[in-house]
């Protein structure tokens, strides 16, 4: 698969489109990547999860014990909705979804928090070293100026990839939601779907607009302070292919071809479906064509 940057000179959003060529399929594993593409979202979660940071791993939506229990409650004996029975089992279910939107949103703010500080940190960092071994610091020195320089570049790389991949977070939990709710209302007669997603809506780890406004200043940073030169394409692609392997890097990646794989893998679409990507102008969400909602299914 060919990714183009229509132009793009952010180093950030350039180093993943790299990142994204060398890990994507060749045409001669098209099969393998249409085996993919039928992958239920049970199986997509449970891939993110294992592709995410360890640290993030059970802060995800326990998908398969609520597929669990709305097949138990839709394996019960018929229940009209007006019945105590009926409401015991919806209220348990509601209590469940209600304990994992407050475990998403208590890791997502404590992560945006933790984004606020870090961002405020590394802009402090440049100043200094700035202020200190720049052409006009009070030590001027080439060559420290360089190596901490190096240090700030790599730090911010790193950062922008944990935000994009909180942005999936949301992303992935709010879709699974939405799903898991289809399948109750589908199996029991329920109308809970609309009126839980509208209180989704609301919810702290759904409003992605800070996070978002880091990430724009993360590639604004790397575009100022570290101004791109004319460097041999084939040495870059080599040093992505080499970072490629693991880290924040390879988690980054994974996202966001997940995220293109459940978008593109149907056409369905409704008022549930989740918006694109929330990077606003970033060349790099354009080029890996992730314009078009997630599906709910």
């Amino acid at each position: 698969m060919v990714l183009i940057m229509c132009g793009c000179q952010c180093q950030l959003r350039h180093m993943h489109v790299l990142l994204l060529a060398a890990l994507w399929p060749q045409t001669t594993e098209r099969e393998a990547e249409v085996d993919q593409l039928s992958m239920k979202f049970g199986k997509r979660l449970k891939q993110q999860i294992q592709e995410s940071l360890p640290e993030w791993r059970d802060k995800f939506l326990s998908y398969k014990e609520l597929k669990k229990l709305v097949k138990l409650i839709s394996s019960a004996p018929p229940l009209l909705n007006e019945s105590l029975e009926y409401g015991k089992s919806e209220a348990e279910f509601v209590y469940l979804l209600n304990n994992e939107i407050d475990k998403f949103n208590a890791f997502f703010m404590e992560q945006e928090e933790d984004f606020i500080i870090q961002h405020k940190e590394l802009q402090q960092r440049i100043q200094r070293v700035i202020d200190t071994w720049g052409p006009n610091g009070n030590q001027p020195s080439e060559a420290d100026y360089k190596e901490e320089m190096e240090k700030i570049r790599k730090d911010i790389v790193n950062f922008h990839g944990e935000m994009v991949l909180l942005e999936n977070y949301s992303n992935m939990n709010y879709t699974g939601l939405a799903k898991i709710l289809k399948k109750y209302d589908k199996r029991t007669g329920g109308l809970l779907r609309l009126p839980f997603i509208q209180k989704v809506l609301q919810q702290p780890f759904f409003i992605t607009d800070l996070v978002s406004k880091l990430v724009k200043e993360c590639e604004n940073t790397i575009d100022a302070v570290f101004p791109a030169e004319e460097e041999d394409t084939s040495r870059e692609k080599k040093e992505a292919i080499t970072v490629a392997g693991d880290g924040i890097f390879r988690n980054t990646v994974a996202a966001l071809m997940t995220m293109q794989e459940i978008r593109r893998g149907s056409s369905t679409y409704s008022h549930f479906s989740l918006p694109p990507l929330n990077l606003p102008d970033s060349d790099l969400i354009h080029s890996l064509q992730l314009n078009s909602p997630i599906p709910i299914l």
